[in-house]
Parts: structure tokens; C-alpha cells; sequence
């Protein structure tokens, strides 16, 4: 077995230390992350500059780049041979509802399923900067084995929720929808010592709905979510309507 793993947290984070060290006894664990925190960078990819790697210990890649370019270096440059499997995380923070379209952790396992390889997301669903990662890590473990047994159905990846409970207070596993966001006032304006605004997005804790089968349903409740994903984002319920608009 192959492993790679990656993250948007930056190769240092607490989660992805946590989850090469549960992986590697399934096999060779190899890990390209960015090289600083690149949080909410959805699927970017970075084209008008290049990429640089150091390699900061055997099969430990830093990269100057996004969770989607770890993912295409590792695969095409950096990895001795193609991964069997491929692991984003562990997440500080969790990635539920509408949050996975900016999500950088979520976005990696996305690129790994564009290029054919099974994949999944993992995220702690934490609002500090310490958590039990170790739950997390232990049943990232646990899916891996069972992905690498069964596989995953096609055109799928993975986005895991894992509540921040040590692991014998944990209320089972759930698999579930991907859940709504209530979105409010989340821009707070500020004003700089020379008298010039400025502004932070993204302040303050979202709120999600509290709607059976989904993700935030079951991380709020004790249980690990899990969520499968696809890359087919059209809205096949819309497409007899839009067939009767007169265009032309």
C-alpha cells in the first residue's frame, strides 16, 4: 500500500502528523502538504509562478502551493509510484455543509478523484486550536482499511466529520447528506491607526441547519459523519424547466 496524505493546514499542523503516524502501519505513508496554513483555498491551483518542494524528512514534502497542487506534485513528481489511496487531513475545524466548496482539505480529495484515485476528506470538528485528534487519526485509520478491502463506488470521495469526544464517547458513525449553512452577518469593519477601513471575513461561528440526515446532524449529536461526494454539480431537477424557456 501507498498512502498519500495531505492537508490545508500546512504541513507542521498537529492533525496531519496525527494521521500519517495512524496510516503508516497499513503501508508506506507519504506526505505532501503546503508549506503554511492554506485554509478556505477551495480547488485552487497555482499557475503563474512555480512550485517549490523541500523535502524535510524521508517521504515528508513541503510545498509552496495549495492542497490541489500537493496533490498533482505528489502524484506526478514526487511519489516513487501512483498512490493507492489518497487522505486529506486531519482538518482543524469542521468542514459541514455548504463550508466543503471553500475547503482546501475537502478540495484535495476532490483532485485525487478527478485523477482516478480513491480519496477521502477528514476533519475534526473543533473550534480550538487544541482537540482529539487521536479519534480522528484512529478511525481515518479504520475507513482506510475498509476503502482499500471494498473500494468506493465510482466517480465518489469522502467528506468525514469526526465530533472533538475522546473516542469512548463517540455515538457511533452516521452517513449522511451534505447540510445547509445559515448565512448571516459574517464581514466585521474595522478602521486602521491612519484612518483607512478594513475587513475580516468569515468572523464569528456559523450556524448550520439542524436537518436530520446530515452532516452537522450528526457531528452536533456525538457521531462521526460521513458524506459522499461527486464531481457532477448539475441540477438534473432543473432541467425541464430550463428545456421549456423559449431562447430563441
Amino acid at each position: 500500500m501507498h498512502i498519500l496524505v495531505t492537508n490545508d493546514d500546512g504541513v507542521h499542523a498537529p492533525g496531519i502528523v496525527a494521521l500519517a503516524d495512524a496510516l503508516r502501519p497499513l503501508g508506506n505513508v507519504t506526505v505532501v502538504a503546503p508549506d503554511r496554513e492554506m485554509s478556505a483555498v477551495g480547488h485552487a491551483l497555482t499557475l503563474h509562478h512555480p512550485l517549490r518542494a523541500t523535502e524535510l524528512a524521508p517521504d515528508v514534502f513541503a510545498v509552496e502551493g495549495t492542497p490541489t497542487d500537493c496533490v498533482n506534485l505528489g502524484v506526478h513528481r514526487l511519489l516513487s509510484n501512483r498512490p493507492d489511496l489518497v487522505v486529506s487531513g486531519i482538518n482543524r475545524g469542521g468542514n459541514l455543509g455548504d463550508d466543503i466548496t471553500y475547503s482546501g482539505t475537502v478540495s484535495a480529495a476532490m483532485e485525487a478523484n478527478l485523477m482516478g484515485f480513491p480519496a477521502f476528506a477528514i476533519s475534526l470538528a473543533t473550534t480550538g486550536h487544541d482537540g482529539y485528534y487521536n479519534t480522528a487519526a484512529a478511525f481515518a485509520a479504520q475507513l482506510a482499511r475498509t476503502i482499500i478491502v471494498n473500494g468506493l463506488p465510482a466517480d465518489t470521495f469522502l467528506n468525514v466529520n469526526v465530533p472533538d469526544l475522546p473516542e469512548d464517547q463517540v455515538q457511533g458513525v452516521a452517513i449522511t447528506t451534505q447540510g445547509k449553512r445559515v448565512y448571516e452577518g459574517q464581514i466585521v469593519a474595522k478602521t486602521d491607526p491612519r484612518g483607512r477601513h478594513y475587513f475580516w471575513i468569515g468572523s464569528g461561528i456559523p450556524d448550520f441547519s439542524d436537518e436530520a440526515g446530515t452532516d452537522y446532524f450528526a457531528v452536533s449529536r456525538g457521531k462521526i459523519s460521513i458524506t459522499p461526494l461527486h464531481l457532477d454539480l448539475t441540477n438534473y431537477a432543473s432541467l425541464e424547466v430550463l428545456k421549456n424557456w423559449r431562447l430563441s
